[in-house]
């Protein structure tokens, strides 16, 4: 898949059968390099409404393994075990006509956290695992309702398999039949220190509230691997929140609310993966093909210098409504305020998003799965494919045109 699309520029995966009507949402994207193919996921819906999800899109097919009955199947959730060749699909299954709404108020959970398996890089897949009792260890009846993801998870250096995840925790308890809990949301992972046998809970990331989550990792300078954990923030502050874990995902430290990474009015999920600098400050004298960005980067060879890793984040950039799908870079993601200003990957109409990473010869390549359409971001999942060169140039001249000075018009 990512040598047929390469400079294919957007191609669309899933349409809209018809407004209001039969809907592809929330998209899943991995790639696989033994496969050299990125394995993209949506949820298959009766309507745009989260109520109305009935289950997952593969690669090729329905998936009808990632189901239960009388539960419908949401927030896909794949993550790739290297050294097995594994995929693992998490989702959760929600008990038909429940809202997460209805959950949240009531304190009554209807999830079920599943996954299913492949090790034929998608072609067949297991019946569906239920974990929800062996990985919760009894605290559901602390929690109103929980999800992971959506998106992607990720296999750290160490080779542990980390899946983002949120709850909606109980602080207070309903009294009264017909009185209403008191929760809050709260990010946390699930972990896999072999292969994916057995899973783990780590603890809840309790001063910020954050719901939809990603997790990617970030290697110092002095090879200190770092958990970064990026989370939609549901409060009136409108932007995204961050923390870091350095015991790779079990318990997140350092939260805080990052400014330069906005929210529109009702939030919205993001995507963020990490990478290996295409060019660093010993490499710019030799790279003369990148031109301008060579430059560009050498004016930040001090910023470069503290870390191993760059981040990248997929988020639509308004503060006013679900519209212009921005790639935002971070070359010093363990420093606070380092986000560049984002180049726009699609204009319009934008919404959740999924980023994945591959290589391609010497070239890294990056594969973004995202909701787009002309009136609403329900109306098409897409994918496009673009290269290191042109992350830099685009994220290079949006920070160019955001520094030039304002050009008054003259009659």
């Amino acid at each position: 898949m990512a040598e047929a699309l390469s400079g294919s520029g957007k191609v669309t995966l899933f349409s809209q059968k018809q407004r209001g009507g039969l809907t592809y949402r929330i998209p899943a994207l991995i790639y696989l390099p033994y496969e050299a193919t990125f394995l993209a996921f949506a949820e298959e819906r009766s309507s745009p409404r989260d109520e109305d999800a009935k289950f997952l899109w593969g690669p090729q097919e329905s998936l009808m393994a990632a189901t239960l009955p009388k539960y419908r199947t949401m927030n896909p959730c794949p993550v790739f075990a290297e050294k097995s060749g594994t995929v693992f699909l998490f989702f959760i299954c929600v008990r038909d006509h429940v809202t997460a709404q209805r959950q949240i108020l009531t304190g009554r959970n209807a999830a079920r956290l599943c996954y299913i398996s492949s090790q034929d890089g998608g072609r067949t897949w297991s019946q569906a695992t239920d974990l929800t009792e062996k990985a919760m260890e009894g605290d559901l009846k602390n929690w109103a309702t929980f999800a992971v993801g959506p998106g992607h998870g990720v296999e750290l250096s160490s080779g542990r398999l980390v899946v983002p995840a949120y709850v909606y925790y109980i602080h207070k308890p309903c009294v009264w039949c017909f009185s209403l809990c008191y929760t809050k949301p709260h990010c946390f992972t699930l972990y896999s220190d072999d292969g994916g046998q057995n899973w783990t809970r780590g603890k809840l990331l309790e001063n910020l509230r954050t719901t939809e989550c990603q997790v990617a990792e970030v290697t110092s300078q002095d090879n200190i691997s770092v958990l970064y954990i990026n989370a939609r923030n549901p409060c009136q502050e409108q932007c995204r929140a961050e923390a870091f874990s350095r015991d790779c995902g079990h318990q997140f430290e350092e939260s805080l609310l990052c400014r330069e990474l906005c929210e529109p009015p009702k939030g919205c999920q993001g995507s963020v993966v990490s990478f290996t600098p295409p060019i660093v400050p010993s490499d710019l004298g030799q790279k003369e093909e990148m031109g301008e960005s060579r430059q560009w980067l050498g004016a930040h060879s001090l910023s470069l210098k503290s870390t191993q890793s760059w981040l990248i984040f997929s988020h639509p950039t308004s503060r006013h409504k679900r519209v212009d799908l921005g790639i935002y870079l971070n070359m010093s993601p363990l420093e606070k305020g380092s986000w560049k200003t984002p180049w726009v990957l699609n204009e319009g109409p934008s919404g959740y998003s999924d980023l994945a990473m591959c290589m391609e010869g010497k070239s890294l390549l990056f594969g973004c799965l995202f909701e787009c359409g002309v009136s609403s971001s329900c109306e098409q999942i897409a994918f496009q494919l673009f290269s290191d060169a042109e992350l830099l140039k685009n994220v290079r001249e949006a920070c160019s045109w955001a520094d030039a000075p304002s050009k008054v018009h003259q009659p």
